[in-house]
């Protein structure tokens, strides 16, 4: 079936009563999401469900739970990997892991963890440095469906190559292949990473700050939401944050321009960790 673009200014009104559907309906919130790239995901929906119009998207949406959960992990992007960007992972290593040493138990929040990568890796950055039995990860989306993802642990096996190679280059002690047992095409990682990771479902958008945290990751999250909403989110990283906590952003996404970047400290050079210092 083809899809039929309505006029822009049509389109523009389908996509709000849309989004304004799902808002009210279901509780997730995309009114501020970055208008370009949640249009390309919508029409990509359209175009899966079998459809030719936003107004028939909304409609099956609101009234079809199954519709409105294939929708939710279109409109997410839910791309990640291990040991994303490890040169970030090298300056964790060197720059943030001495400031946890000092204290006796550490929080640690993965904000928009997707469907979980860069928790586990985390995991085993924490246990080769002896600070695993001291740490509590909490790992949140607003998507449950890539959250049980990330519960199970089960990964594709042909990522492996390119995730050793992260690892390594993220300044790993140990042979990857510790971390997990293969079989049926998959990469099942060990349980025992598990023991201190709280998966739980938190929208960024529309839920507040549930406790005080030494380090936040929020890593390539806010760059698909607009201005306003940047700087909301900013603001409850702030307020989640210890004072000398750590805050770590993706490689596309800065402190400068949100409420309260004058309240952090660059930690290492171009790696996108700041230290809140007021």
């Amino acid at each position: 079936m083809t899809t039929t673009r309505a006029p822009e200014d049509l389109e523009s009104l389908e996509i709000g009563l849309l989004l304004e559907g799902i808002y009210r309906h279901y509780g997730y919130d995309y009114r501020e999401y970055a208008p370009a790239s949640l249009r390309r995901r919508i029409w990509g929906a359209v175009q899966t469900e079998g459809l030719q119009t936003v107004s028939g998207l909304q409609e099956r949406v609101l009234h079809d739970r199954a519709c409105m959960e294939r929708l939710l992990l279109a409109l997410s992007v839910n791309v990640s990997a291990m040991f994303r960007d490890p040169s970030f992972y090298l300056a964790f290593r060197r720059r943030v892991v001495p400031l946890l040493r000092t204290y006796p138990s550490i929080d640690i929040w993965h904000a928009g963890c997707s469907s979980g990568e860069e928790v586990y890796s985390m995991a085993i950055l924490l246990e080769e440095e002896g600070l695993a039995g001291r740490c509590r990860l909490y790992a949140t989306d607003v998507n449950d469906t890539v959250l049980r993802k990330a519960r199970a642990g089960i990964f594709p096996l042909e990522f492996l190559k390119d995730w050793t190679n992260n690892y390594l280059e993220a300044g790993g002690t140990r042979a990857f292949s510790d971390y997990y047992t293969a079989g049926y095409g998959s990469a099942i990682f060990r349980a025992s990473l598990r023991d201190n990771i709280v998966f739980a479902q938190h929208n960024l958008v529309t839920d507040g700050a549930f406790q005080q945290f030494h380090v936040i990751w929020c890593r390539n999250v806010t760059i698909y939401f607009t201005r306003p909403l940047q700087q909301r989110v900013h603001g409850l990283l702030y307020d989640s944050l210890i004072r000398l906590g750590v805050l770590g952003l993706g490689s596309q996404e800065s402190i400068d321009g949100t409420p309260h970047a004058a309240a952090y400290e660059p930690l290492a050079g171009r790696e996108k960790l700041y230290r809140k210092v007021r």
